[in-house]
């Protein structure tokens, strides 16, 4: 059987994948990437937060990006009965990116791949990890090719990019339940014919259904548009039929949106995704460590997957070249708690947004504009921001303000 060795196996070629890749070839590593699917694949997680931006930079992927036309995102929108809330990111708190990309991920993911392969990185789509088995932190790994044939990888170190796949934690027994309540999500994409000229047809929208159930609206420069559901697996599953049939009638619940879609054909046959929320036991282990999806997905509310991937493979890839370089590397310390600590702040977002206190403050008639601006720059995905109340004190201050929102609506109706 064939053998190859490298310094690090890079398992996925998403966007944690291709960070972590690149970052590696760039600092003179021996890196492969393997690959289960081949490129263009659809996607979900089409919306990006300004927080990646710098981990492309620091990858030297941003440029590539640079020259695709993607569709600019300046903020998100939020509309609850007619009511409008909105985030520009130009006015966050701190510093950091103003904009960032909504994207057509099968394009998006392929253009950060190519990019690492015209720097040198050595890339086997359609091939997948059949079996890793570790010898201290030095590694086996059996993959299958498209042709059925089975080739080794040694490796010093493995970076588990896998997304939704989660190699190393099925192959380990790692997964764990998720710390957010089960939703489940529906979507396609549509060629969005009855999109509204200007910022209106342009602008990322998240509509409030009910307090747990919410549409996304997600425009790219294509002229395609992503739509979809996501609520409690209750809610989704009272709609009957097919997943054309069951996103029609879901429709019929967006105020907002129902005319522009109704008529309009579905690309492809919707999508459904039950439980979306990922978790594992642990991250990191001797010669492995887990990245991105499959280390751990919080909910698509405020688009922090590919953030916290890229986020995660850079991290890791700058842990693992310390480490090859023979420096004693702190994985708890350095990664698992600096991850844990952004992933906390981001979680108690997304679980006030369930809650709908993160709603009373988002859809207040007068925000203060302090609150906004620090919760702006929670949501451009700076959540290791330590001079940012809405990050320091997350665990509080938002039940905190949502509370002051309700006794000053108790006070207007006495």
């Amino acid at each position: 059987m064939k053998k190859e060795n490298v310094d690090v196996l890079v398992i996925g070629a998403g966007p944690s994948g291709s960070v972590s890749a690149a970052y590696l070839n760039k600092h003179g590593v021996n890196v492969k990437v393997v690959e289960k699917t081949k490129f263009p694949r659809f996607q979900v997680g089409e919306s990006l937060i300004p927080r990646c931006m710098d981990n492309f930079e620091e990858a030297g992927l941003l440029d590539c990006l640079m020259k695709q036309g993607y569709e600019k995102k300046y903020g998100a929108r939020f509309i609850k009965d007619g009511v409008k809330g909105s985030f520009d990111f130009s006015k966050k708190h701190g510093e950091g990116w103003d904009w960032t990309w909504q994207v057509p991920r099968d394009h998006f993911d392929k253009t950060l791949i190519d990019e690492a392969i015209s720097q040198g990185v050595s890339v086997d789509f359609e091939t997948e990890v059949t079996d890793v088995q570790f010898d201290g932190t030095n590694s086996l790994t059996t993959v299958k090719h498209k042709d059925g044939s089975e080739s080794e990888i040694e490796a010093k170190f493995i970076i588990d990019s896998s997304g939704f796949g989660r190699v190393i934690a099925r192959q380990l027994g790692l997964e764990a339940p998720p710390k957010i309540a089960e939703h489940g999500s529906i979507f396609t994409q549509v060629k969005d014919v009855n999109r509204p000229e200007g910022v209106e047809g342009t602008t990322i929208t998240f509509e409030i259904i009910e307090t747990e159930v919410w549409f996304w609206y997600i425009p790219f420069s294509n002229g395609n548009t992503s739509i979809g559901f996501v609520g409690p697996m209750e809610w989704i599953n009272k709609f009957e039929g097919n997943t054309t049939e069951v996103l029609q009638e879901m429709m019929k619940t967006s105020p907002y949106y129902y005319d522009q879609f109704k008529d309009v054909p579905y690309l492809f046959e919707p999508y459904k995704v039950e439980n979306i929320s990922k978790n594992v036991t642990k991250l990191f282990g001797n010669g492995f460590v887990l990245t991105g999806n499959s280390a751990e997905f919080l909910d698509p509310v405020f688009s922090s997957g590919v953030s916290f991937a890229t986020e995660t493979g850079l991290l890791a890839a700058k842990l693992a070249i310390k480490q090859l370089n023979g420096e004693e590397v702190d994985w708890q310390e350095n990664f698992v708690d600096h991850m844990k600590r952004g992933v906390d702040v981001f979680s108690t977002y997304v679980k006030e947004w369930y809650t709908g206190n993160l709603q009373k403050i988002i859809f207040h008639d007068k925000p203060r504009e302090d609150f906004k601006e620090q919760i702006c720059a929670v949501l451009a995905g700076y959540v290791w921001d330590q001079t940012n109340p809405f990050v320091k004190k997350h665990n509080h201050i938002v039940r905190n303000v949502a509370k002051l929102i309700e006794m000053e609506e108790e006070k207007i109706t006495e």
